[in-house]
């Protein structure tokens, strides 16, 4: 009867034994396809933005041959939105956050900098020489950033980097960006992204705007054992397991919101990486890069998520602007309110993990820049006169008052004017005191989520 009993009981463990193998074998075979996959997206990632760059080196080319007006504004409409393409792609590496600041700073220059001569175009002025010199260095600067794409890109195909690896542990964060940017990126950022030429315009990237003193940092200074506090207490919620400082802020110049940046270990052995502004103590952003599973949330709870998160560190006056779905998550765009006039010059990203609705990033550096008390004056047009100035065609389904950057981040009270034409649909700004158009955006309803370029 003993005997019975333990071949029994070795007959169950031994098939208790076979299960659990099988199971450990088939969650390594479903991290193997998930590795693999997201490094395949990592890849697509990079040769978007690769061919962003190339399409952008292209048409730069193209511009300086050009002597007609006509040309040069599809031209330079090219170069603006395939540069912000190659940025937006840019921000989707997993790399650590200020490695490749220059070149971000780099690809948003040049495509305002072509929006401020599409302005000039359109209030028929021709190039001039100093501008043609300036589109020549950028064509320059931008031929070699293709080429270093494009040895690097290679080296990812090749299998020699790894991007996957990069998301979930610290020392393979600092070796992959070793591997892949001392020899090509980084060292461009070093010697050459540093020396670009200085763009004389007031577009809202130019180097005028960037560094000017941001104005919703509060007052006061804080040292690095408070901004540690700082992060910590930020991050309690997901929890923390031990925090290190990567930036002490000695590069005062080379930032627009000088900030001290840490590593921060969490408790599931994952790592965020956070900025803590010098003045006044803010969270200007945090990434938390993590292995993001099963879809469980739709896009309206990750929404609701978003503004629980946001109300709870105190940006209680914020509406959904737009948002992009990536692979595993959903980032959204708020932008502030005031009296029911939306400013869309303050502005904050967040991204939330579609499988548990976690807080994966944030982004405020745009509303700490430019985020103060208005005072708001009352439109000079009227709405029915403000209407007259756009297209008669133009089927409108909504009007609303917002204030919108424009070229020098200067404040502009528009009339907002949502609608379709020809089957797409459009937003049309009507400057409320001039009665000028002053921007149109296309609105892209993608599978993704909404964009508007």
């Amino acid at each position: 009867m003993k005997k019975r009993r333990y071949g029994t009981l070795s007959m169950i463990l031994s098939l208790a034994l076979v299960v659990a193998i099988g199971w450990g074998y088939t969650q390594y075979r479903q991290k193997i396809i998930y590795k693999r996959s997201l490094n395949s997206q990592y890849q697509r990632y990079f040769y978007d933005m690769k061919d962003n760059i190339e399409t952008v080196q292209t048409s730069l080319e193209k511009a300086l041959l050009s002597e007609s007006r006509e040309r040069n504004i599809l031209l330079l409409s090219q170069i603006y939105q395939q540069a912000y393409f190659a940025q937006d792609r840019l921000t989707q590496l997993p790399l650590m956050h200020k490695e490749l600041a220059n070149t971000e700073k780099f690809l948003n220059h040049v495509a305002d900098y072509s929006y401020a001569l599409i302005q000039d175009h359109l209030d028929e002025k021709e190039l001039d020489n100093k501008q043609r010199q300036t589109l020549f260095k950028l064509q320059d600067y931008m031929s070699t950033l293709s080429a270093e794409m494009e040895q690097t890109f290679a080296k990812v195909v090749n299998g020699e980097i790894d991007m996957q690896s990069v998301q979930y542990n610290d020392k393979e964060i600092k070796e992959s960006n070793k591997v892949m940017f001392d020899t090509g990126i980084t060292k461009y950022e070093e010697e050459q992204m540093t020396q670009y030429p200085e763009l004389i315009y007031d577009g809202p990237f130019s180097d005028q705007v960037l560094n000017i003193k941001p104005r919703g940092l509060g007052e006061g200074t804080v040292d690095q054992k408070k901004a540690e506090d700082i992060a910590r207490k930020f991050l309690e919620f997901k929890g923390v397991k031990s925090i290190e400082a990567l930036e002490m802020g000695e590069k005062l110049k080379t930032i627009s919101i000088p900030a001290y940046t840490f590593a921060v270990k969490m408790k599931d052995d994952t790592t965020a990486y956070i900025g803590v502004s010098r003045t006044g103590g803010k969270i200007i952003w945090m990434e938390h890069s993590k292995e993001i599973k099963e879809r469980t949330l739709s896009s309206e709870d990750a929404g609701k998520k978003a503004v629980e998160f946001l109300n709870n560190i105190g940006y209680s006056s914020m509406e959904p602007n737009y948002s992009q779905e990536y692979d595993g998550f959903i980032l959204f765009n708020y932008a502030y309110k005031e009296n029911d006039i939306t400013v869309y010059s303050d502005l904050i990203k967040v991204k939330v993990a579609l499988d548990t609705g976690e807080i994966i990033g944030i982004d405020a550096s745009n509303y700490l820049k430019s985020h103060h008390e208005r005072s708001i004056p009352p439109p000079t047009l009227t709405q029915e006169q403000a209407r007259e100035k756009v297209r008669y065609n133009f089927d409108i389904s909504s009007v609303r008052l917002a204030i919108i950057p424009d070229r020098g981040q200067k404040d502009v009270l528009c009339y907002e004017f949502k609608g379709k034409y020809k089957g797409f649909d459009f937003i049309v700004y009507i400057n409320a005191e001039t009665g000028r158009e002053q921007k149109i955006l296309k609105i892209i309803m993608g599978k993704n989520g909404i964009l508007m370029i």
